[in-house]
């Protein structure tokens, strides 16, 4: 079985040697780029299973990359921020990167987000597996087996973490879903004290799906606890 590729896109030539002899001991295929342009070239190729993008970068920082990289790919994205700096987390994701890790960092908890992440991605086929069935809820549809959403009949765009949130809702539509379980099911980890990942999330997925379905609050945050997708009948709404 070929290695999972995995592209570094990071001006520090040094820790992208470090990340690719590491990465490469865990099992992956290392591709580094040095800057935004031939990374974002590389990354818009198609061979790349996921992209770790540094924030800052020669010629155009990350986030720009990560925005015209939106608007071809949803090659997962794990980003590398500035320890500390908050608003370039919630930036990054509220752009459509999957996680983020902060710099300085451990490699195995790199390794660790890298492989969340992946999971997150469409089953292997198996011949001898039934296909999970599409869940309806409201206006919406999803279907876990090609991990398609469909509003109203149209397609929507969604990021591997985002369809993996949305699933986790619909799946418990009508009754609360702990932050902590969000994160379980679309993270693959636990929250960290003051970690706004999956609230960024949920509201991506409200501006892309609309804050309403009919007249109920389509994803309702319950205060200390966690979130809530409106129960309705397929077709309200």
């Amino acid at each position: 079985m070929a290695a999972v590729r995995i592209l570094v896109i990071d001006d520090d030539a040094e820790l992208c040697e470090l990340l690719a002899d590491y990465l490469g001991s865990e099992g992956f295929s290392v591709v580094a780029a040095h800057d935004a342009e031939s990374g974002l070239s590389r990354a818009l190729e198609g061979q790349a299973s996921l992209v770790v993008l540094d924030v800052m970068l020669p010629g155009m920082s990350g986030f720009e990359l990560l925005r015209r990289l939106r608007e071809r790919s949803r090659v997962p994205v794990v980003m590398l921020t500035a320890r500390g700096d908050d608003v370039d987390r919630i930036v990054g994701l509220e752009m459509g990167a999957d996680d983020y890790l902060p710099k300085p960092f451990n490699p195995r908890e790199l390794v660790a987000r890298i492989r969340a992440v992946l999971r997150r991605g469409p089953p292997a086929s198996d011949p001898s597996d039934r296909a999970p069935p599409p869940l309806s809820v409201g206006d919406l549809e999803l279907d876990p087996a090609t991990r398609v959403v469909r509003q109203g009949g149209r397609p929507v765009e969604l990021t591997s973490v985002e369809f993996s949130l949305l699933e986790a809702l619909v799946r418990a539509a009508g009754t609360v879903v702990p932050r902590e379980a969000l994160a379980e099911a679309a993270l693959g980890r636990k929250l960290s004290a003051y970690d706004r990942s999956v609230d960024v999330h949920v509201s991506s997925l409200r501006r892309k799906l609309g804050p309403r379905v009919g007249e109920l609050e389509r994803i309702k945050p319950v205060r200390g606890v966690g979130y809530l997708y409106a129960l309705t009948r397929p077709g309200e709404g």
